[in-house]
């Protein structure tokens, strides 16, 4: 311990956030900097920690057992979910590492934080979408918000299967080929312009799109896109009056549209919409019936799937390995997986 340099947990947050804002690409950041504010509450509230250097394996049992039993205010009740604790401990162990690096803690501290095993049912989500509500949302936003920008996230949501950092990404002038006799959209990994893609140049890929979503997405850049550049210099497709179209907008913009309310239907939770907190923007997430841009990007997959679109056709449009397809994306019943087969299979 002679060897420690004494630092608060704050301070030694701040440097490892440092660190991974550097070499890592944005949800890794973000995913870190909401795990490690748990372990700070953590530290002030509970373990009376103040240096690091006095951190001990039993401390981070305590922890552990705190953070499995629901301990931290993230609006959660009860114990946590075994992949997200999975998930924040492994946050944890990667801090400790860097903390190692920077004379926090011993090098080997890291190892009593224990990561609790998963099986497979652990690691998928249960959240979803089924693909027959998507084409219900797009037909309100195509009859009542034509070429907003809400209408051509989700169009490019829904026809592209792509993530939400693929979206955000394109620009207009490099990645729109929209005169061409086969229209499409280049996706392409750009870090050190702010918008990597998940796998890095292995998830660079071209997509065809059909003619009128040409037509669509004119209208948007013609009518309705502010004419903003981003922090580099670029046009984002996905703008707002300040530039390019965080996360988190691309995010809101699925919330705020798969809650039925907002569509002029009647909540299914028996909810009058004029107390209900989720009708707030920033609460649109509480809502029961909302869903995130990865449960669209499954209910996609699970589309193709049952349409029959071979598995290995499916993983190159996506941008997803055939095993990781088949763990967390199609999100199809064991029914509807058998009669896939039957259609598919000639059995003369």
């Amino acid at each position: 311990m002679s060897d420690l340099e004494p630092i608060t947990p704050s301070e030694a947050i701040e440097l490892h956030l440092q660190r991974v804002d550097t070499d890592a690409a944005e949800w890794t950041h973000r995913s870190h900097k909401s795990d490690l504010r748990a372990f700070l509450e953590w530290c002030r509230e509970e373990g009376g920690v103040d240096n690091l250097n006095t951190l001990s394996g039993r401390d981070l049992y305590k922890f552990r057992v705190w953070r499995r039993e629901g301990g931290y205010s993230n609006g959660m009740d009860g114990e946590l979910a075994k992949k997200t604790l999975h998930s924040n401990l492994a946050t944890i162990r990667s801090f400790l590492r860097f903390c190692a690096d920077i004379d926090a803690v011993s090098e080997e501290l890291y190892l009593s934080v224990p990561l609790p095993s998963l099986s497979d049912d652990d690691e998928v989500s249960d959240s979803k979408i089924v693909p027959e509500r998507v084409p219900v949302i797009l037909e309100y936003l195509r009859t009542y918000e034509y070429a907003s920008r809400d209408h051509i996230v989700w169009t490019l949501l829904w026809y592209l299967g792509a993530r939400t950092g693929g979206i955000r990404s394109i620009d207009l002038d490099q990645d729109l080929e929209l005169d061409s006799r086969e229209p499409g959209v280049d996706l392409r990994h750009r870090p050190e312009t702010g918008t990597p893609l998940k796998n890095g140049t292995y998830s660079e890929r071209f997509n065809r799109i059909e003619e009128w979503m040409v037509g669509l997405i004119e209208d948007w850049i013609d009518d309705r896109r502010p004419d903003v550049t981003d922090e580099y210099g670029r046009q984002p497709l996905i703008a707002t009056k300040r530039g390019r179209a965080s996360d988190s907008c691309i995010r809101d913009t699925v919330y705020r549209w798969t809650r039925p309310c907002a569509r002029g239907e009647e909540c299914p939770h028996g909810r009058d919409p004029a107390t209900c907190e989720a009708t707030e923007h920033s609460k649109m997430s509480t809502c029961p019936s909302s869903r995130s841009p990865h449960d669209v990007r499954k209910a996609r997959v699970t589309k193709y799937r049952n349409d029959n679109v071979p598995r290995g056709i499916v993983a190159e449009e996506v941008d997803a390995s055939e095993r990781i397809l088949d763990k967390h994306y199609d999100r199809a019943s064991r029914r509807q997986k058998g009669s896939r087969r039957w259609e598919f299979i000639d059995r003369k």
